[in-house]
């Protein structure tokens, strides 16, 4: 592991996916990340197709072709490449990015992303999922000081989930 790496995984929090399902304010599909060493809590909302991509891998559902990220991480593997872990590193104009490392033969490599197509490679790999620390810590003040009803429920709503609550996304 390179320096830059190093210091980067310093401003970074672990996270765990903990559930995707439908937004109860927006109606729209959300990814809900947890951290993994505190009570941090994410959420992302993302299309209809991506949360596809993601509930088949949640599901562990198998489909008689490759899907999208299937074939991506396929590719990967051919060209003996591992995705090493994704890391949900920006938000701006309230856009997540994310990026995706890669090791190939010693060699890293970066690739930029969208969360929902990283997160999805990343169950496919089997990697761990990391959140930069600025990136929480916006979510964190953006669900505390934004006094909008609906953000006010959405937060209330995501502290009292429970695992019953989670993962049941029906299309």
């Amino acid at each position: 592991m390179d320096r830059k790496q190093e210091h980067e995984e310093a401003d970074e929090v672990e996270v765990r996916i903990r559930g995707l399902m439908m937004d109860p304010v927006t109606s729209m599909p959300m990814i809900v990340l947890k951290d993994i060493a505190g009570d941090g809590v994410l959420p992302i909302w993302v299309g209809i197709f991506e949360a596809n991509a993601i509930a088949l891998e949640i599901e562990k559902t198998t489909t008689p072709r490759p899907m999208t990220h299937d074939l991506l991480r396929n590719v990967l593997r051919g060209f003996d490449t591992q995705v090493t872990r994704v890391v949900v590193s920006e938000l701006k104009d309230d856009t997540f990015y994310a990026v995706i490392w890669l090791n190939r033969g010693g060699e890293t490599m970066t690739l930029d992303a969208r969360p929902s197509d990283a997160l999805a490679l990343a169950m496919r790999a089997d990697c761990p999922i990391y959140v930069s620390r600025a990136v929480m810590e916006n979510a964190r003040l953006n669900a505390n000081g934004n006094s909008t009803a609906s953000s006010g429920e959405l937060k209330r709503w995501l502290e009292n989930l429970n695992d019953d609550d989670l993962g049941k996304y029906k299309m």
